[in-house]
């Protein structure tokens, strides 16, 4: 990115491990979070703020926390910016094939990696498979 602060974007299940599981992110992973801290930051789209209330409230994780309080934890554990859906990232997100994601969130988690020229950073296997992206795993 030359001169620029290096910025990355995070998948919501790395924001989720990163906070709760650090064990399951990667080398690559967690070196890509402390780069980004030190530097531009850690994209965090607001589709993801969406997908951790649902997990909760499903229950799919429990914190211990009500989901407010969890957010403000996790926004003060990292140097993360958030990333609103603009009308760049909302076309971008139709233009992946089904293969590659049909789910929304991926869509536009993805469609935040290309409009900013930030690397993703997702375990998903789909989405380091394709070429569009540029990923760290």
């Amino acid at each position: 990115m030359g001169g620029r602060e290096r910025l990355i974007v995070a998948d919501t299940h790395v924001i989720l491990w990163d906070a709760l599981r650090p064990e399951l992110l990667s080398q690559k992973a967690r070196e890509a979070f402390q780069k980004a801290n030190r530097s531009g930051g850690i994209l965090f789209c607001s589709v993801s703020l969406w997908e951790i209330a649902v997990l909760m409230q499903k229950k799919r994780i429990e914190v211990g926390v009500p989901y407010i309080d969890f957010i403000t934890l996790l926004t003060s554990a990292n140097k993360y910016v958030f990333q609103e859906i603009t009308p760049e990232i909302a076309s971008l997100s139709t233009t992946f094939s089904p293969d590659i994601t049909s789910d929304p969130a991926d869509r536009i988690i993805s469609a935040s990696s290309l409009a900013t020229k930030a690397p993703l950073v997702t375990a998903d296997r789909n989405l380091l498979r394709t070429e569009r992206l540029h990923t760290i795993w």
